[in-house]
């Protein structure tokens, strides 16, 4: 695999991990936040499934910040 291809699966699952850390501490279960947004529980499990790399559209992303009232760089802030 590619080092720049795998740097971006391991984002994508940073990514998918803070959706889960924001959406457990606003105390919503992954049907809740899918509804809440317009998208599948089954396509939000995949993104938070850190054995599983799911991209994520930017749509998605600024919609998740919108229902945690967070700014969309949160989900992008990465300890490298």
């Amino acid at each position: 695999m590619p080092e720049q291809e795998n740097k971006n699966d391991l984002r994508y699952i940073k990514i998918g991990l803070k959706i889960a850390y924001y959406r457990k501490m606003n105390k919503l279960t992954q049907e809740q936040l899918a509804e809440k947004i317009g998208i599948s529980p089954g396509y939000l499990s995949q993104v938070e499934t850190s054995s599983f790399v799911q991209p994520i559209s930017l749509k998605t992303l600024f919609a998740l910040a919108d229902t945690f009232q967070i700014s969309p760089h949160k989900f992008l802030e990465f300890d490298e």
